[in-house]
């Protein structure tokens, strides 16, 4: 992939859910909630202090990740529907 986020962005691919419940009840794509995990796929350089100096990134390309239900702006990059955030706005990583 060609992009690379910019200072303190991540690029995120959206992980899928479960299509059942624990029970077995298949959930009807309607019903699905945007599931509030995913894989970085790019990170950019990272944010910068007044001074100059980097602040270094905590995340890189391959971690999973546990970011709020409504992070960042949605954007579609080569065909693929992918999330720009803050790093701020991710919660942990798994």
């Amino acid at each position: 992939m060609a992009f690379k986020p910019l200072h303190d962005r991540v690029l995120v691919r959206r992980i899928e859910g479960d299509e059942k419940t624990a029970g077995g009840l298949i959930i009807p794509d309607n019903a699905k909630e945007k599931p509030a995990e995913g894989e970085i796929v790019s990170v950019g350089e990272g944010a910068r202090k007044d001074s100059g100096e980097l602040i270094a990134m905590a995340v890189k390309a391959g971690d999973k990740v546990l970011f709020g239900k409504w992070s960042g702006t949605e954007v579609k990059i080569d065909g693929e529907d992918l999330l720009i955030m803050k790093e701020s706005d991710i919660l942990g990583i798994m």
